[in-house]
């Protein structure tokens, strides 16, 4: 069976040969994770990390990274002080070079490895692109934000969401994407409950889903869990997407619970992605075992054995090489 039979079957809760595994990470650091525009360094060091790594794992299918893209591109979203500056804002256009770039990144990959496996690239929510923009604490901003004047922050994500939607549209139609890894995550600020974060924030998000789904079936919605912050799940239940992946070490909601709650969609995940965390240092019986463990518990249908987030780019992928030949189904003879 085909790496991307493989993960059709696992996306629609079918039977499979083994249980799919899917990790991922970056391929650069520091200011370069924004600087793709200016450097094409970057974006040729991220083609060749993503090469690189597909050589070296053979994985069962590709988060394609949007590393060197981070800076959503436009300068009155950075450093925003009050709400008053989000009612003139514009969409960039799909004719953009932040998005004609990553389309074209996109397809460089796809052409090199997509015959052979499923690839998803990675979109943030609009409320995260927007948080990269700000010095300041992005959360804490836009809680402020919203209590100041909530129409004029739902206009700025819903059209932040449309220059997503455009990207999303053409990573797939013109790139060759499968799908895209939507990640969204909920406002840290007390402020921004589950009302407010489906009048106000969800809106955008929904938008860049609605447009990946209208021209794949195959898209994954990552709720972020990244340097522990927390999410309430409901929040998410009426998304659209084909698989979920969540942060189950940090929510401590299982991937069987997560499957029940998600009305028995595709999960992803399973291992923490921390630095020092069981993939990155433990032992190859403690992994095996553990891969052993997920399974025992979620099935081995619907399911693929990740983390809960990009773990670190210094692991040594033999560590996955054991997740992957401990997810061995036992086929009596």
């Amino acid at each position: 069976m085909s790496k991307r039979q493989l993960v059709s079957d696992a996306f629609n809760n079918r039977p499979v040969e083994r249980v799919p595994v899917g990790f991922w990470f970056h391929f650069v650091d520091g200011d370069d994770f924004s600087k793709g525009l200016e450097y094409p360094s970057v974006i040729q060091k991220n083609i060749e990390g993503h090469i690189r790594f597909y050589n070296g794992f053979k994985p069962d299918f590709v988060k394609l990274m949007s590393d060197g893209f981070f800076n959503y591109p436009n300068p009155l979203l950075a450093d925003v002080k009050d709400a008053a500056v989000l009612k003139s804002i514009k969409p960039v256009g799909g004719s953009h070079p932040w998005i004609r770039k990553q389309v074209e990144l996109v397809k460089t990959l796809t052409e090199t490895f997509g015959g052979e496996v499923l690839t998803f690239y990675n979109i943030f929510a609009p409320a995260t692109y927007f948080k990269f923009l700000q010095t300041s604490n992005g959360n804490e901003l836009l809680g402020k934000l919203i209590r100041e004047d909530s129409e004029a922050v739902r206009h700025a994500l819903d059209v932040i969401g449309e220059d997503l939607a455009s990207l999303a549209d053409l990573l797939i139609k013109e790139g060759g994407a499968d799908g895209i890894y939507l990640s969204v995550q909920n406002i840290q600020d007390p402020y921004v409950n589950k009302e407010k974060y489906l009048d106000v924030v969800a809106p955008g998000e929904l938008k860049v889903l609605d447009a990946a789904n209208r021209v794949s079936d195959n898209n994954i919605l990552h709720i972020c869990g990244y340097e522990g912050s927390r999410n309430d799940l409901s929040f998410y239940s009426g998304y659209d997407a084909k698989a979920v992946n969540w942060a189950v070490n940090i929510e401590d909601v299982s991937l069987s619970e997560g499957k029940r709650f998600f009305n028995g969609k595709a999960v992803i995940g399973g291992f923490a992605n921390s630095p020092g965390s069981l993939i990155h240092t433990g032992s190859k019986n403690e992994i095996e075992s553990f891969t052993k463990a997920l399974i025992a518990d979620a099935g081995t249908t619907g399911i693929i054995i990740g983390a809960d987030c990009t773990v670190p780019n210094d692991i040594r992928i033999e560590r996955l090489e054991w997740v992957r030949s401990a997810a061995q189904i036992p086929h009596e003879i």
